[in-house]
């Protein structure tokens, strides 16, 4: 007897999608190591893609991705043309629907920004079945823990002073965040040695310290700094190469003692699952946002636990709490409190962990700052 057709099995269909652009504007102008060296421009606000969902019988679910400097608009306009195809489909066939939207759009390919577009969609029907299931997303998912080592991204950029950098790594420390990160990738390695010699005598031996180069060095700026930076016993090196070499990665992670970590930057499931196969990672930096969204992202972790890999994730905690909740071994989620006024809700911290919200799905809803910084909007289907 054949069986029945996907969706069938259940009566609900989705009737709507609203998509929105909203553009979040930061405190101040951010600079890594690519403006130091011109590739980039400093960075002055964030552009997020809302996907905001409904069904027939009511029930409703939101997701989004982002783009940095650019890209925005292209994620925005690629997700209107797609869209349409999510409309009558059973919202629980996730998976199905994934693919559906990739057809769609496969004149553009499966990576770049045509998985970002897809993301906000994907991350919006997760929720959605969450919040039906009265569950948040990570119990939905089967959670391994309700709390999850967390770190800081925002008090350590290049562009800030050494002493404000020390300012703002002891407090973070004193507000509960268990690790700190800053950012390496001067000109002069010097100053980078400088620099995280004066952290790391702040936070004391044992605080969880990480360094992020950025992209910026090549492979024997690499091997010389990660050499030296040994003795401050960093949690670990985050990219120091190419984003995409992961020939360069995997030489490090032989050679090194720290480990090393990347991914963040990829943008597509196969490009990780090439630094997984050549051993280019100790730490795994998934961006759900980046890779299509949480159906991209758990094909990537469970690869990642096969392969006993640490796990953080990057940017975006709301949605990579939940993510790395579910991961089985420990893992770590990034401090990032630029999106706090995009949502209604605050995450959790103390004893240096972020504790997963017991509200169903994401736990997430959009502010009305948020609905003021939106630049367009377009609804799909028709929506009560």
């Amino acid at each position: 007897m054949a069986g029945s057709p996907a969706g069938e099995a259940t009566p609900d269909r989705v009737a709507w999608i609203e998509l929105s652009s909203v553009t979040l504007p930061l405190a101040a102008p951010v600079s890594d190591a690519k403006v130091l060296t011109g590739r980039q421009r400093p960075m002055t606000e964030v552009v997020f893609l809302f996907a905001e969902i409904g069904t027939e019988e009511g029930h409703e679910g939101i997701g989004f991705g982002y783009s940095k400097r650019a890209g925005g608009p292209g994620q925005f306009a690629h997700a209107a043309e797609i869209a349409p195809a999510v409309v009558g489909e059973d919202p629980s066939d996730i998976g199905r629907i994934g693919t559906k939207l990739a057809w769609a759009g496969a004149s553009v390919g499966r990576g770049g920004l045509a998985a970002q577009a897809i993301a906000a969609i994907d991350i919006a029907l997760w929720d959605l079945k969450a919040r039906r299931a009265g569950l948040p997303l990570a119990k939905l998912l089967g959670a391994h823990r309700d709390s999850v080592r967390c770190y800081d991204t925002t008090g350590g950029f290049l562009g800030a002073p050494l002493e404000e950098v020390l300012d703002n790594a002891a407090a973070a420390a004193r507000a509960g965040i268990g690790g700190v990160k800053i950012k390496v990738g001067h000109p002069d390695h010097a100053e980078d040695l400088r620099r995280v010699a004066a952290v790391r005598e702040r936070l004391g031996d044992g605080f969880p310290l990480m360094v992020d180069a950025n992209q910026q060095w090549d492979r024997p700026a690499a091997r010389r700094m990660g050499r030296a930076l040994e003795e401050f016993g960093l949690t670990w090196i985050e990219e120091p190469l190419d984003a995409h070499d992961a020939e360069g990665h995997a030489a490090l992670v032989r050679a090194l003692d720290t480990p090393v970590a990347t991914g963040e930057m990829l943008t597509s499931v196969a490009e990780l699952c090439e630094l997984i196969d050549r051993g280019a990672a100790d730490v795994l930096q998934p961006d759900a946002p980046r890779i299509g969204g949480i159906t991209g992202f758990l094909k990537v972790a469970a690869l990642a636990d096969h392969r006993h890999l640490q796990l953080a994730p990057h940017f975006a905690m709301e949605i990579h709490l939940h993510l790395a909740a579910a991961y089985p071994s420990e893992p770590w989620v990034e401090h990032f409190d630029w999106l706090g006024p995009l949502f209604e809700e605050r995450l959790a911290i103390e004893d240096g962990r972020m504790r997963v919200p017991a509200r169903p799905g994401l736990g997430i809803t959009l502010s009305e700052q948020a609905r003021e910084w939106t630049t367009r909007r377009t609804l799909v289907g028709a929506r009560p």
